[in-house]
């Protein structure tokens, strides 16, 4: 059977962590479901740095307010279900090659920079609830948590 391959977007991975959002359930069951469908699961060392930064931001400034302690058990827990992609030198390359073919601009050069990591591993997936942000890129299959059929018992 063959192993497909997911990048997960951090919006899906705080979703999944955060119990008070509402959409909590459905980023973890898109991601049992994917798993469950022979995916792997993969992360880039920007998704686990822009965790920790809305992690411990304070919820006024669009933050879950969790302290560093909770936060680093929770990258302990990431750490063991994702697979996490080293960074390269070609990842750098290809950011930029991106950002200037694509004239990407302001924040979302973070986008860029996970569309980047993707074309270095040849990933092709993206779970993300921003389809927005990545449908820009050619070559990139976005799946939405919420579109995925419901788990099958």
């Amino acid at each position: 059977m063959a192993v497909n391959q997911c990048l997960v977007d951090t919006n899906v991975l705080l979703r999944a962590l955060d119990r008070q959002h509402q959409l909590c359930r459905v980023a973890r069951r898109a991601m049992i479901n994917l798993r469950r469908h022979n995916y792997n699961l993969f992360l880039t060392a920007q998704n686990l740095i822009e965790f920790w930064v809305v992690a411990t931001r304070p919820v006024d400034a669009n933050g879950l307010g969790m302290s560093t302690q909770w936060s680093a058990a929770q990258l302990t827990r990431i750490k063991r279900f994702f697979s996490i992609l080293p960074d390269t030198a070609d990842m750098f390359a290809e950011w930029e090659r991106i950002v200037i073919q694509q004239e990407v601009s302001g924040k979302k050069a973070h986008d860029a920079r996970l569309v980047a990591s993707m074309k270095v591993y040849d990933i092709t997936k993206i779970l993300t609830f921003n389809s927005a942000d990545f449908s820009r890129f050619p070559d990139i299959t976005i799946i939405e948590p919420q579109k995925l059929s419901p788990l099958q018992k």
